[in-house]
């Protein structure tokens, strides 16, 4: 199975998002649009992986302190499209030991540098220049979650573990 370590967005944050979304969609910009429901921020991607316990189990050993998760700027990776939150050693600290937790198991996951952001569009492109008008939102994290992706009906769906 697919997996991934991800913090979760309130609701608030994600109507938030879904706002600056559906005003670059009024401005031209195309691409696919990560739904309302799959909107996270990644924090480790495992990919295939049959042990999701194991995963489980390092999630609950490694503590997270509660911190404040505030959106900035946005940015891109290429042609995705993404909304960043502010700078917050909190976050740092804990994807750190997290991702050092997962190693010391011998669970494989991508060690790309953990980059801060909320993919809103894959494949963006625009035939005229836009602005991106990034919300003010913010929200308590309190714990990360162990996510699942799977295909249904042709639609990538992301489940809570």
């Amino acid at each position: 199975m697919r997996l991934f370590i991800a913090i979760d967005l309130s609701e608030e944050m994600k109507k938030s998002l879904v706002g600056c979304k559906h005003n670059l969609k009024k401005q031209g910009v195309e691409g696919n649009y990560v739904p309302a429901q799959n909107l996270h921020m990644t924090l480790a991607f495992i990919g295939e992986y049959d042990d999701p316990a194991k995963v489980k189990s390092v999630i609950d050993r490694v503590p997270l302190t509660p911190f404040r998760l505030s959106l900035s700027e946005s940015g891109n990776f290429g042609n995705i499209l993404w909304a960043g939150v502010k700078g917050n050693q909190k976050l740092k600290t804990y994807v750190k030991e997290l991702r050092e937790a997962l190693a010391a198991e011998g669970i494989p996951f991508e060690k790309d540098k953990f980059v801060p952001h909320i993919t809103l569009i894959r494949k963006t492109s625009a035939k005229r220049t836009y602005q991106v008008h990034m919300p003010k939102a913010d929200m308590m994290v309190k714990k990360a979650s162990l996510m699942k992706s799977e295909q249904r009906n042709g639609k990538v769906v992301y489940k809570v573990l």
